[in-house]
C-alpha cells in the first residue's frame, strides 16, 4: 500500500471524526442562520492529478465555485472547494439576511462560502486538537476553465490527493452547496500521524 493512502482503520478514524465535525457545524449554522442545515455523510476517496480534474470539470449546473486554502498545525493544509448551481445564487442573500444590492452575488457567495467552510473546519480540527487558518476566498466565475489553472497555481503537489466531499442542503430554502475538501499528498501522510495517534489512544 502506498505510503499516501488510508489504512480501513484510519479511514474509519477520519469518517467518524468528520461525522462528529458535521454534527456540531451544522447545529451551529443552524443557529447562525436560523434555518435546519443538513449535511449528508461525506465520501472520503483519494485521487490522482488526472481524476481530480476530470472530477471537478464535470460539476453539472455549476454556476461558480469559491475556493479558500486552510493549513493548521503539524502541517495539515488543503483547499476547500465550495460549488453553486444557478437555481441557488438568487436564495443566498436570503439566507443571509441581507437587503437588496446590499451586496453584489459574487459578495453573498464569498460570503458563504467562508461561513460554510470555516465552521465545519473549525470544528474539526478542536476534534483533533488543532487550529485552522484561511487564506481569503477565491471565486471562481469560469470553472470550466479556471479550476485547473487554479490547482495548478497552488504550491501543493496534486500528483495524489485525499478528496472529502460534502453536501450542505438548507431545506427552508431550498438551497444546496457542494463542498470538497482536498488534502494534497504532502499533507497527507501529517492527516496519517494524527489518525494513528488517536487510535492508539482507544
Amino acid at each position: 500500500m502506498s505510503e499516501f493512502h488510508l489504512t480501513e482503520d484510519q479511514q474509519d478514524c477520519l469518517q467518524e471524526l468528520i461525522n462528529i465535525a458535521m454534527g456540531q457545524a451544522s447545529d451551529q449554522l443552524a443557529r447562525y442562520l436560523d434555518t435546519f442545515v443538513y449535511l449528508k455523510v461525506p465520501s472520503i476517496e483519494s485521487i490522482d492529478a488526472k481524476d481530480l480534474l476530470q472530477t471537478l470539470s464535470q460539476q453539472q449546473n455549476t454556476m461558480a465555485v469559491v475556493s479558500q486554502g486552510f493549513f493548521g498545525y503539524e502541517g495539515i493544509r488543503g483547499e476547500a472547494l465550495l460549488s453553486y448551481q444557478e437555481e441557488d445564487s438568487g436564495r443566498i442573500g436570503d439566507l443571509l439576511g441581507y437587503e437588496p444590492d446590499e451586496l453584489s452575488q459574487d459578495e453573498q457567495l464569498i460570503d458563504i462560502s467562508s461561513i460554510l467552510t470555516t465552521t465545519f473546519l473549525n470544528v474539526f480540527a478542536r476534534q483533533i486538537d488543532n487550529q485552522m487558518s484561511y487564506n481569503a476566498p477565491k471565486l471562481l466565475p469560469s470553472v470550466q476553465n479556471c479550476l485547473s489553472e487554479h490547482l495548478q497555481e497552488m504550491t501543493f503537489n496534486w500528483d495524489l490527493a485525499l478528496k472529502i466531499n460534502i453536501n450542505y442542503q438548507v431545506t427552508d430554502y431550498s438551497f444546496n452547496c457542494n463542498m470538497i475538501l482536498l488534502i494534497p499528498e504532502t499533507a497527507i501522510i501529517n492527516i496519517k500521524k494524527v489518525l494513528d495517534r488517536i487510535l492508539a489512544e482507544f
